[in-house]
């Protein structure tokens, strides 16, 4: 195909191309994004398609894209949905785990509960916590992983008990 042929064929088949595709997917941007997608093919393959069947290439490689274009957005719209849906679920959630996170922390013995109140919800570092409790860095480490064992236990099992 020449350059005169390509150009011809956008003279004569862009119009009838986008009409096609924005009837189907109504969105005229988009449409014209899947038109110039599929003259942008024909230009890449031009030494290959026959100048006969050039209106035919246009067709087939834009409903192809058009085809594609769909599935991307009913895969964004799913996913979408889904985020607002789980965003929800979070929210809602969120205060039942809070709820049952302060109840396992409140039957921690007081040394434990301190030091998950201390290094997790005040952020201080081992030291930090072994110098304002008297304990020494390992010991708070110890007893820090035996704390959040126990309340992984009961956190497991009060999940169960709701579920």
């Amino acid at each position: 195909m020449t350059d005169k042929e390509y150009n011809n064929a956008v003279d004569l088949y862009a119009d009838g191309v986008y009409r096609f595709i924005v009837k189907n997917i109504r969105h005229q941007e988009d449409a014209r994004d899947i038109v110039q997608t599929a003259f942008e093919k024909l230009w890449v393959n031009r030494a290959v398609v026959d100048s006969l069947k050039i209106k035919s290439y246009l067709f087939t490689v834009a409903y192809h894209q058009m085809i594609d274009h769909i599935r991307q957005g009913s895969k964004m719209e799913i996913t979408e949905n889904f985020e607002t849906l789980n965003n929800h679920n979070t929210y809602q959630k969120n205060g039942e785990l809070k709820q049952l996170l302060l109840q396992a922390i409140n039957e921690l013995n007081p040394t434990q509960k301190s030091l998950v109140l201390l290094k997790d919800y005040e952020g201080y570092s081992y030291q930090e916590i072994g110098e304002i409790m008297s304990l020494s860095e390992s010991q708070v480490k110890v007893y820090l992983h035996r704390a959040r064992l126990q309340l992984k236990h009961k956190l497991v099992h009060l999940d169960k008990v709701s579920a």
